[in-house]
């Protein structure tokens, strides 16, 4: 017997005992119910979840990447979505508005990013750049003969091991035996 068979013959024609003591079949009952209308928009549900930003100043959600005002690498956002709405707004964690762009096709590994984006983050990384000289690299020099001397001392004669006393190192920093 199918679900639907029995929903329609069986499963209303069951009896049920009302509060006021009569009785009345489960179909009769739901002819009778009164329902409430249907809302005229789907529930206004949010996805949010959180988000690091990238060095290229964007953050991942559903495929794609979305811009954030650049200097906020390794920063933690809340990238939220209102069901239903074209729309996707980044917020930082305690919950100031950083930007809102409109919403990609979920996986189109596109990067949405404005041209105010584009230009705040071409002046900030024009700004890192600097005309001043290189630092120079550490060249790998061996030790001079100071050093060596040093060495020496410190370690003892060649051959000799070296032995650490840590009962005069715990009364050296005061640490009771």
């Amino acid at each position: 017997m199918s679900l639907d068979r029995f929903l329609a013959t069986t499963g209303d024609a069951r009896q049920r005992r009302l509060s006021d003591g009569t009785r009345s079949t489960v179909g009769v009952l739901a002819e009778t119910e009164p329902l409430r209308v249907l809302p005229w928009a789907p529930f206004p549900a949010t996805v949010t979840v959180e988000r690091t930003v990238g060095a290229n100043a964007t953050v991942a959600f559903r495929g794609n990447r979305y811009a954030v005002p650049p200097g906020m690498p390794g920063t933690i956002v809340e990238v939220r979505h209102r069901l239903s709405t074209p729309t996707v707004e980044v917020h930082a964690l305690a919950g100031r508005l950083l930007c809102a762009h409109r919403l990609a096709p979920p996986g189109a590994g596109m990067v949405v990013r404005s041209a105010e984006d584009h230009q705040a983050l071409q002046t900030a990384v024009l700004a890192a750049f600097c005309s001043d000289r290189p630092c120079d690299s550490k060249a790998n020099r061996p030790p001079g003969a100071a050093a060596l001397a040093e060495a020496s001392r410190l370690l003892g004669p060649e051959g000799q091991d070296v032995v650490v006393d840590l009962a005069r190192y715990a009364e050296w920093v005061g640490v009771p035996a």
